[in-house]
């Protein structure tokens, strides 16, 4: 309860300061909108938004199933070969100094306005922490289980489904909550560039009207809807590793758990 406490009463502590200094000041709503204006834009644009955050989720969606797909296939590729790994991950590295701002216009040259180039944004975006934390949670695999399932005649392919990839879910699903707050970033970024719909053209048409209070809501928007797709993916998480958010589990009891249940895999003679 704390944890959700004492972000909520910062939050209403800015806002309340925010809407006291604006009245106070007589700020413009063209300069900074007051929090009551931009709630009543949420209001009174709540059909327009909720067209273009369809739009938006679609693109999103699209593209980070896209680089989730290929973030685990170059995880794969990298913990089964260190020659490829040595060669890929650098480059991994080297394409995150790439401003995707930069990108966008270069794919919209190639693919056209269409959903395609806000797609492969959204995936450039994404993939990348996806394939880092797999790849370091797949190499972090128990040496010791490893080496008790080669003693035992396991093949690689079964080594790499029963010991190494259990080992990588939760480095798995870091990635994919920070590679899906970033979605529907990458969506935003891809609409900026030029289509007829989605949240970034609404952000852009309300900044060239001076409608600052829509660009606001905007953008309370976006933040909702970040922070939905990483509860949902923490939800997620919590369903495929119960053992991690067990009520009153501690780190040795974890451990004995663990290692009881690599104990019971032991044939017996």
């Amino acid at each position: 309860m704390k944890k959700v406490l004492f972000p909520v009463a910062f939050v209403a502590v800015v806002l309340v300061f925010w809407e006291s200094a604006a009245r106070f000041f007589h700020v413009e709503k063209w300069l900074l909108p007051s929090p009551s204006a931009i709630a009543r834009a949420l209001w009174d644009a709540r059909g327009l938004l909720a067209a273009h955050t369809v739009r938006t989720l679609i693109e999103a969606g699209a593209g980070f199933a896209l680089a989730v797909a290929v973030g685990l296939v170059l995880a794969a590729v990298i913990d089964g070969s260190p020659v490829v790994g040595r060669s890929i991950y650098p480059l991994l590295v080297a394409s995150q100094t790439i401003p995707i701002i930069v990108l966008a216009p270069l794919l919209v040259i190639w693919f056209g306005y269409g959903l395609l180039p806000k797609v492969l944004v959204v995936a450039l975006t994404c993939f990348f922490p996806v394939v880092v934390t797999t790849a370091d949670g797949l190499a972090a695999a128990d040496r010791d289980i490893q080496n008790l399932f080669r003693a035992m005649g396991a093949t690689a392919r079964q080594i790499f489904w029963k010991a190494k990839v259990p080992a990588a879910i939760p480095s798995l699903f870091t990635g994919l909550k920070v590679g899906g707050t970033y979605a529907v970033i990458g969506a935003v970024v891809g609409e900026w560039m030029g289509t007829d719909a989605g949240l970034g053209v609404f952000l852009t048409r309300s900044a060239h009207s001076y409608l600052t209070e829509r660009v606001f809501a905007g953008i309370v928007v976006i933040a909702a809807v970040s922070l939905a797709i990483f509860g949902l993916l923490e939800l997620l998480g919590r369903a495929a590793m119960p053992w991690r958010y067990r009520a009153g589990t501690t780190g040795n009891s974890k451990k004995t758990g663990t290692a009881s249940q690599s104990a019971g895999t032991v044939p017996q003679n």
